[in-house]
């Protein structure tokens, strides 16, 4: 199978990028319903630090992952929050995601990205370097869930996170 291109978003692929995200979260038991609406309002509140697309051979848009600066209350700068990830239901676990995890790693350390925080499955994010992290905190969200990568050298922060705006409450349960 020929690997998925990576490239940032331009502006015809939005639409693309809101049905995809409604159809990856459809079904998925973790999902609050909202996530197209997430990533839009990150967009239009100007919260989208990144915001990059999975396309195949014929450049259709089959994958997607948005990325959003949180503030930590330690006043640790530069990190940022990944997510929503989605990939196109019918190539689910194909190795799309994978892909599209990786290389948004490297493309947000490029960007001078100190850390990421993500909320997910702990057996699925741990091959890409997260993990849960004692002193860094996501209000309402089991600690096993939320995770952490640091991509630069220096003191970790410690702290309590909060996401953009755009993702309202977190979920209590995952």
């Amino acid at each position: 199978m020929r690997l998925p291109t990576i490239r940032e978003e331009v502006e015809k692929d939005i639409p693309a990028i809101r049905a995809l995200t409604r159809a990856a979260f459809a079904r998925a038991r973790r999902a609050q319903g909202n996530e197209p609406e997430i990533v839009d309002a990150l967009r239009r509140d100007g919260h989208l630090a990144a915001s990059l697309v999975a396309t195949n051979m014929d450049e259709a848009v089959i994958g997607h992952l948005a990325f959003s600066p949180v503030t930590i209350s330690d006043g640790t700068q530069d990190w940022y929050a990944a997510g929503p990830i989605s990939v196109m239901p019918t190539r689910q676990r194909t190795g799309i995601g994978a892909h599209l995890a990786s290389q948004s790693i490297i493309r947000m350390a490029e960007m001078g990205a100190r850390g990421i925080v993500l909320l997910g499955d702990p057996g699925y994010y741990t091959r890409f370097g997260f993990h849960p992290d004692p002193d860094l905190i996501l209000p309402g969200v089991p600690p096993e869930f939320f995770q952490v990568r640091m991509l630069a050298d220096g003191p970790r922060p410690k702290g309590t996170v909060a996401y953009a705006p755009a993702f309202g409450e977190m979920p209590s349960k995952l």
